[in-house]
């Protein structure tokens, strides 16, 4: 399970990581507050990519991340291309 270190890195590969199979593909963010942790996970079931993070900014970055892959699973050309 390779952790990314840096999110430009993670972001990369894990958009390519989607574009390659969509249907297939599963993001999950978990945020633990003990820690103030945030992370976001982009697995097949196979290979699972993860970027952790504590810093308030990437937080943002990672919102808008995860905005585009939600408008990308909902669109109509994704689903028709998959199928």
């Amino acid at each position: 399970m390779p952790q990314y270190q840096t999110w430009e890195e993670f972001s990369h590969v894990a958009e390519k990581f989607y574009l390659a199979d969509p249907m297939k593909a599963h993001v999950v963010l978990k945020y633990r507050h003990s820690d103030g942790n945030l992370c976001i996970k982009v697995t097949d079931d196979l290979v699972c990519l993860v970027y952790r993070t504590d810093q308030a900014q990437d937080v943002k970055k990672i919102e808008k991340f995860h905005s585009q892959l939600m408008r990308r699973m909902v669109a109509k050309e994704s689903r028709s291309a998959a199928m």
